[in-house]
């Protein structure tokens, strides 16, 4: 009797034991992945922190929103005016936003619910492998091929049919902010089709069973049960998608035409900022002038963090609703 109440005690102090290490272990796991998140929130605020202090030179010498109002950029003289590389990345962004996101998420549509599954295992490597081309060779594509067709083609198509619209009206010359937000379609329809293909996968199978039973169709069973249970996913790959179609430099530096000015065609050519970064960094000869484009990247860097922001306030609010 006593030496099976030694044994109970062997086996409890033992349970505590491993209880007591496998707690050190969480514990530590949890330190170690908390400082890795903690860490990469000082990164960023170290690199704002960084960039402000470089562009004070800047700022101070006509003040924050008169260089993000001006309009004017002028190194010869020491003018320096942000607006129109804003209002390009902004315009080139939303624009190819437009074109991928419903190209992506059909596309995502049809390799999760419609197509066999030995298409899908073709189809969806060859999609994200869209995303694995370096930039310079979209831009280089974008020069040779997709400019001249959208000179001779595209944009006096555009004009001839819809030119009554400020937003088509100009010359065709096939370089310019349409031209660069194709371009920029293109490029972030792997994003918004590889994340939102995941997410409808993971659609319970029952629910759609369920609705089938019901004698819903495949497009009652897509609207009413596969899209709102992925809403929240699909945000996501869209916001993926923005981000990096704000910060994309090479290809659109090669297409958009470089001209810093304010137009409402489509068809003008256009200045972003991180192609204004790339082509005039090395020839920031004075201080003043890199204090001016390393203002601008604290600029674009506050415009990533605030459209990040609001997207998410969207898809917090989307999911809060429903």
């Amino acid at each position: 009797m006593e030496v099976g109440l030694d044994n109970a005690r062997v086996a409890a102090a033992g349970s505590k034991v491993e209880k007591k290490s496998v707690v050190r272990a969480d514990t530590l796991f949890r330190g170690v992945v908390g400082f890795f998140a903690l860490l990469v929130i000082v990164l960023l605020v170290w690199l704002g922190i960084q960039l402000y202090l470089s562009s004070r030179m800047a700022f101070g010498a006509i003040g924050f929103w008169n260089f993000v109002k001006g309009t004017t950029w002028d190194p010869v003289t020491g003018v320096f005016g942000a607006l129109p590389f804003i209002y390009g990345t902004l315009v080139t962004a939303f624009v190819s936003l437009l074109i991928a996101t419903p190209l992506g998420i059909g596309t995502a549509i049809f390799l999760a619910e419609l197509s066999p599954k030995w298409l899908r295992r073709t189809l969806q490597p060859l999609v994200e492998l869209l995303a694995g081309i370096p930039s310079v060779i979209y831009g280089l594509w974008g020069i040779f091929v997709l400019s001249p067709l959208m000179a001779n083609t595209v944009e006096p198509f555009l004009q001839n049919n819809f030119g009554f619209l400020p937003i088509f009206a100009g010359y065709p010359l096939g370089i310019g902010v349409l031209t660069a937000s194709i371009i920029l379609s293109i490029m972030i329809v792997p994003f918004i089709t590889s994340v939102s293909t995941e997410v409808l996968s993971t659609v319970p199978v029952p629910l759609k069973e369920g609705m089938y039973a019901l004698g819903a169709t495949r497009w009652e069973t897509l609207k009413k049960i596969s899209l709102p249970f992925a809403k929240s996913g699909i945000w996501g790959s869209v916001i993926l998608a923005l981000a990096r179609a704000l910060g994309e430099t090479m290809a659109v530096t090669m297409v958009i035409g470089n001209t810093p000015q304010i137009s409402k065609s489509l068809l003008d050519p256009g200045y972003s900022m991180a192609a204004v970064i790339a082509n005039e960094f090395t020839e920031a000869t004075t201080a003043s002038y890199l204090s001016a484009l390393i203002a601008i990247a604290f600029i674009l860097l506050l415009i990533t963090i605030l459209v990040n922001a609001v997207a998410r306030w969207l898809i917090w609010r989307t999911t809060r609703m429903h």
